[in-house]
């Protein structure tokens, strides 16, 4: 089992009701076939601050955002984050069950997370640039 990253650590984060409500749904579904990766979200969600849709910056992460980030494993990438029916790798379309998806979720322009790759390895990454939802 890898070490676990505190919590304490990591920036404040701020969610719409809506995803709120669908990614804690999200967790229930998935616990019993991936309970690494629902205890990952749902770590999230209980930190989480909640806010209407319309009084999120549109700077902040949410579903459906295009996000445009820096990692250190990795160049600049420009990422949707999706559910994970719509999620096509090929097309940059990031699931929020991947790490990268779930260390995203919540973050604004600016902001850097620490996030564990499936392979237990500890990583950085920063927002550059966020687009919102469309719709």
């Amino acid at each position: 089992m890898s070490k676990a990253i505190d919590v304490s650590t990591k920036p404040r984060i701020v969610v719409t009701e809506a995803d709120y409500i669908r990614l804690t749904n999200l967790v229930a579904a998935v616990r019993e076939r991936s309970p690494d990766v629902a205890d990952e979200l749902q770590i999230e969600m209980a930190r989480a601050s909640i806010a209407d849709a319309d009084s999120i910056s549109p700077d902040v992460v949410r579903m459906g955002s295009i996000v445009t980030f820096q990692s250190d494993s990795a160049s600049r990438r420009r990422v949707e984050l999706v559910f994970p029916v719509d999620a096509d790798i090929t097309k940059g379309k990031v699931s929020i069950l991947t790490p990268i998806g779930t260390a995203l979720i919540g973050l604004s322009v600016g902001q850097s997370i620490e996030w564990r790759s499936r392979d237990g390895r500890s990583h950085q990454l920063a927002v550059v640039s966020v687009e919102p939802p469309e719709g």
